[in-house]
């Protein structure tokens, strides 16, 4: 059980892994403080006089009750960049090296009719094709 354990850590898997997600911790850090110092102030601009920012005071006085729609705004932005980067940067490059590198077999799918054909050669090769159609019309 340990030495599977071992081999599971070992593999390489898990250590892309633990890298992936420490760089994608810190490139979150990065997003939200380019979201929060830039997105926000240009949407709580948007947004008029109010000091709470872009978003509806539902019980007015009550700062409890309010519906921050910058909050989701910046959120969403986030995930966009995040997202965006992450395919343009990863996806797209793996992907073109995966052609480049990597040659993919061929489809050998058969069909039925190419498999009988070539069943039937290899009966006929062995000269047992002729006991096998004369097995097949008793059976009929």
């Amino acid at each position: 059980m340990l030495k599977g354990f071992k081999d599971f850590l070992l593999r390489g898997n898990v250590l892309d892994l633990a890298v992936a997600v420490v760089v994608g911790a810190a490139f979150t850090a990065i997003v939200t403080a380019f979201t929060s110092n830039i997105i926000n102030p240009l949407i709580a601009a948007i947004g008029g006089s109010n000091e709470l920012g872009w978003g509806v005071e539902i019980i007015s006085g009550n700062p409890e009750t309010f519906l921050n729609i910058g909050a989701v705004v910046t959120a969403i932005i986030n995930f966009i960049i995040i997202a965006a980067v992450v395919y343009f940067v990863l996806i797209v490059p793996a992907n073109a090296a995966k052609k480049k590198f990597v040659s993919e077999p061929e489809d050998k799918e058969a069909s039925e009719t190419d498999l009988l054909i070539q069943i039937r050669d290899i009966l006929s090769a062995n000269g047992s094709g002729a006991d096998m159609g004369a097995h097949a019309k008793t059976l009929e």
